[in-house]
């Protein structure tokens, strides 16, 4: 079986590795050779995050996706992200450590399903949350992030008829504070539905001086518990600027490592799901680990690309976010 369809098969290199090896060593030696760039999610494992480039949201990995000069973008994260970085950078060799590396939410809004949904309003505007294929974006007039969601609906006319996807509890987070009325596609993250609010709500009980801080595409019971409600770097930004010392998040868990590194001393309590496990991670997420990605960086596999004619139609309402973005300064 040759390297392709080894990947076929189990999505990412297997090869030996010696144990002796230095593994930060090693990929920071490969990424000056090879003028690589690690970008990666705040929902990826503390090593991953540690020996990346750059560490953020969608919104700012989009950004760091658009101006790096690097030839080759390593990114830690899942299969929608490292195809937006293809669709803003397409000269520039991508690579996903494990390109099966997925997304519940993505996987909820097929896009030929979504057209024939788009075909049912035709005088609407499509903003798509950025959590979607290539050929979703395509279908769209401008992508959005949980940073930016608010504020790219509030830059319509208000008389704007809009269609808004693929989050439901995300987009019904922006109808309750825009007071615009949108229409919604029924999809969710799996990740921050499945929270228990009668679990939370014993939890603070048992702390009663933590903030509870939640991510806005959490369900709205959830939320209705939140003391403070925002996209991943915003709940990360709220736990540096806030004088208390102990919060109950509800977001995977991954971002509590930059949260613990930002904030000696403060407590972070996962929110725990409705299942028996004891804390809330992707399981797309953590299909990255540090021996995947040093392997992708040395063989330069897998490799993520989207056809051209999805590119050009993708790029233009992906630009739309970051220009409107870039003016509201965030």
């Amino acid at each position: 079986m040759n390297a392709l369809e080894e990947i076929n098969l189990k999505g990412f290199v297997d090869e030996y590795i010696d144990p002796t090896l230095d593994l930060f060593d090693e990929i920071e030696k490969l990424k000056k050779v090879k003028n690589a760039v690690i970008l990666a999610h705040y929902y990826q494992d503390p090593d991953i995050q540690d020996i990346a480039d750059y560490i953020g949201d969608s919104l700012g990995l989009s950004q760091q996706a658009a101006k790096t000069d690097a030839d080759i973008i390593v990114f830690a994260g899942v299969h929608f992200m490292a195809e937006t970085a293809k669709i803003l950078s397409p000269d520039k060799k991508v690579l996903l450590p494990d390109v099966k590396a997925g997304c519940s939410l993505s996987d909820s809004c097929p896009p030929h399903l979504f057209k024939k949904f788009k075909e049912k309003y035709p005088d609407h505007i499509v903003i798509t949350y950025v959590n979607c294929t290539a050929e979703l974006k395509a279908l769209s007039d401008i992508v959005c992030t949980s940073s930016n969601a608010v504020q790219i609906v509030e830059s319509l006319p208000k008389d704007q008829k809009i269609i808004f996807g693929p989050d439901r509890n995300l987009g019904a987070y922006v109808m309750k504070k825009t007071g615009r009325d949108m229409v919604l596609w029924n999809g969710a993250c799996m990740v921050h539905e499945i929270f228990s609010q009668e679990k939370i709500t014993r939890l603070k009980e048992r702390h009663p001086n933590a903030k509870f801080i939640a991510h806005p595409e959490c369900e709205d019971s959830i939320l209705k518990m939140a003391d403070y409600i925002g996209s991943t770097t915003g709940l990360l930004n709220y736990t540096i600027k806030d004088s208390a010392t102990e919060y109950i998040v509800a977001t995977e868990t991954g971002i509590i490592h930059q949260m613990e590194k930002e904030n000696p001393g403060k407590t972070f309590i996962p929110a725990p799901p409705n299942n028996s496990c004891a804390c809330n991670d992707c399981p797309h997420m953590k299909r990255n680990t540090l021996e995947k990605l040093y392997l992708c960086l040395k063989n330069e596999l897998p490799e993520v690309d989207v056809p051209r004619e999805i590119i050009e139609r993708a790029r233009l309402p992906i630009e739309r976010m970051l220009d409107i973005s870039a003016k509201l300064g965030l």
